[in-house]
């Protein structure tokens, strides 16, 4: 496997960049000790609307996850296939349920998220439009033939419902139980959008030149799962390099209309906090980015831009969470990337498994020269070689850390994304 890798070193002062079902800054254990944790998910969705926003010149990131897209799709149906409204919005309906089922407490929404890009809103227009007048009819007929109602007792797995209404179907009503509701939109639909999406082999038909992001971080379709892309990228959940607890912050709101001779809050509360040094590992498989299944239509140039604005994004980008009542924006003190011809990612977080203990100097130069001789153990030890293997550090840090850089040369930001850039396929 082809393959870039991005180790990172970052310090983020008191923030809650990833929070739990109680509002808690995430953890894990590591090493027998308690580390500030931010999931992949959370620094994914960072990245990929940094990338969008900041870096993206050629329209390659647009992708949204979203349980919204039957809009978009009816929108396209209308505006360029010249639809009227309600066959539009019903045959968009059967292209949400189809997808990911039709959620029956809020109108227009599927009950998961689905990541989809512009062209893809396209794609699947384009297939209902071309559908044959008597199989749009079918379809058309199903959706007024279900309702919200139906679709919830059907979710509660309500069998006497459905037998009550299969009843009411062969006395010829025309009312569709979900299952046959189900069963009629896979039966009309699946091949067609097999075909647009995968082409007429299997797996021929590469990923639009606006789904990028769709390429490296993947999507689950579980309905079709010939929708389904692998994801290009590989993250690991930040951890610190040494032991951290979470905090307690209490605070005390002034209510600016109580009167001076009132004492007291006029509210208080608490919130839970961290501060942390992080290991960040991110990874890209070179050689599925350029294969038929993802962006093997783009030219080598464009799919060079698309790795240009994930490596840039990687490592400018970090999760928004409280960004105004505890703003933690900062950049990386030191990002090191390798490229390797084959192999699979490995990641240098063993590193920190015995964890930084504090000292006058922080955590941020061990955390460094840790994972270089790390880095430089593994070469020795396994014979893990790399085409590619150069590192942007912080200046005021260089002299700290020069001593255990071994082979790895430094850059500047530019030359760095150069290099690596250089070896995409």
């Amino acid at each position: 496997m082809r393959h870039l890798e991005l180790h990172i070193i970052q310090s983020v002062p008191v923030a809650c960049l990833n929070r739990d079902d109680l509002n808690s800054p995430k953890t894990a254990v590591f090493g027998g000790v308690q580390r500030a944790r931010v999931s992949s998910q959370s620094w994914k969705r960072a990245i990929r609307e940094m990338a969008e926003k900041d870096f993206d010149k050629s329209g390659q990131f647009k992708g949204k996850r979203s349980r919204l897209f039957i809009e978009k799709i009816s929108t396209v149906l209308q505006e360029r296939h010249k639809m009227n409204k309600d066959t539009a919005n019903a045959l968009s309906l059967c292209a949400g349920h189809y997808l990911a089922k039709l959620d029956p407490k809020q109108e227009g929404k599927v009950k998961t998220l689905v990541f989809l890009s512009p062209l893809e809103y396209d794609i699947f227009a384009n297939v209902l439009f071309s559908l044959e007048d008597k199989k749009k009819t079918e379809l058309v007929e199903a959706v007024s033939g279900i309702d919200k109602e139906k679709l919830a007792k059907d979710e509660d797995g309500d069998e006497d419902v459905a037998e009550e209404e299969t009843e009411k179907t062969k006395k010829g009503e025309k009312k569709l139980t979900v299952k046959q509701f189900t069963k009629l939109i896979a039966k009309i639909l699946k091949a067609p959008i097999e075909k647009a999406f995968k082409g007429e082999k299997k797996d021929t038909k590469s990923l639009p030149k606006d789904a990028a992001d769709i390429a490296l971080f993947g999507r689950m379709v579980a309905n079709d799962h010939s929708l389904t892309v692998e994801a290009a990228s590989m993250f690991s959940h930040a951890l610190s390099t040494h032991k951290a607890d979470n905090e307690i912050d209490f605070f005390a709101a002034v209510d600016d209309l109580q009167p001076k001779e009132e004492s007291g809050a006029g509210m208080t509360g608490t919130l839970e906090f961290n501060s942390a040094t992080y290991y960040r590992f991110v990874a890209v498989n070179l050689d599925m980015v350029a294969d038929a299944q993802h962006l093997g239509s783009m030219t080598q140039d464009e799919r060079k831009a698309v790795v240009r604005t994930f490596i840039e994004a990687t490592i400018k980008a970090i999760p928004e969470a409280r960004k105004n009542a505890m703003n933690s924006n900062t950049l990386p003190d030191y990002v090191l990337g390798i490229m390797r011809e084959k192999g699979h990612p490995v990641q240098l977080i063993n590193a920190f498994e015995s964890p930084v203990r504090p000292s006058i100097k922080g955590f941020t130069v061990e955390s460094i020269n840790r994972m270089n001789i790390d880095h430089a153990d593994l070469k020795k030890t396994w014979g893990i070689n790399s085409t590619f293997a150069k590192a942007v550090v912080k200046s005021s840090l260089y002299d700290q850390v020069k001593e255990n850089l071994g082979s790895i040369e430094t850059c500047s930001l530019n030359e760095f994304i150069d290099g690596m850039v250089k070896h995409v396929i």
